[in-house]
């Protein structure tokens, strides 16, 4: 487990992008070095071991830090795109927001049944688009190995969405209540 302080590294922003909402801005830990390696070697250390064959992330923070978590695991990188990104054959997985729903795809072939995923983003918010991943890598017959974030809303409650998908390892480098 690491002792780094990643909590320094994310601000709290008030009244972004509006009025009682404190934003929490993963961008300074992006831009340090030091702590974006931290970050990245303590989710991949996690999950060091546990067979790991790819890592998958959402559009578009999550290939940030899911392509360099699977370069440190020895794994393959999946894009979850969103609609009409990807040149091939797709299967898609639509889920609810706030505000309406949306849809994440990733190429049919991406997955096999012999892959065990890590599924990666910055932040985990209320768990809906991770789960949609998810859902995504149980349709290739590929198992799901756990979920890995920088920041975690717990306030939100991510992790009675991800419990619903089964017992799975959910790991963050910060909680923010």
């Amino acid at each position: 487990m690491s002792t780094f302080d990643f909590d320094a590294y994310i601000p709290s922003i008030p009244d972004y992008p509006e009025p009682g909402v404190i934003f929490r801005d993963i961008t300074p830990l992006f831009a340090d070095a030091t702590a974006l390696k931290a970050a990245i070697d303590a989710i991949a250390d996690h999950f060091r071991g546990e067979g790991i064959t790819k890592v998958v992330g959402p559009e578009a923070r999550g290939f940030m830090v899911g392509v360099p978590v699977a370069i440190a695991l020895g794994a393959g990188f999946v894009p979850a795109r969103k609609p009409g990104k990807l040149p091939r054959a797709t299967i898609s997985e639509s889920y609810e927001l706030e505000y309406g729903t949306d849809t994440i795809e990733v190429h049919e072939d991406a997955l096999t049944p012999a892959d065990k995923v890590l599924l990666v983003d910055d932040l985990i918010a209320t768990g809906g688009t991770i789960a949609a991943a998810a859902k995504l890598v149980e349709k290739t017959g590929a198992t799901v190995a756990g979920f890995g974030c920088i920041l975690e809303l717990a306030f939100l409650n991510p992790r009675a969405e991800l419990a619903k998908l089964g017992d799975h390892d959910v790991f963050s480098l910060v909680q923010s209540n």
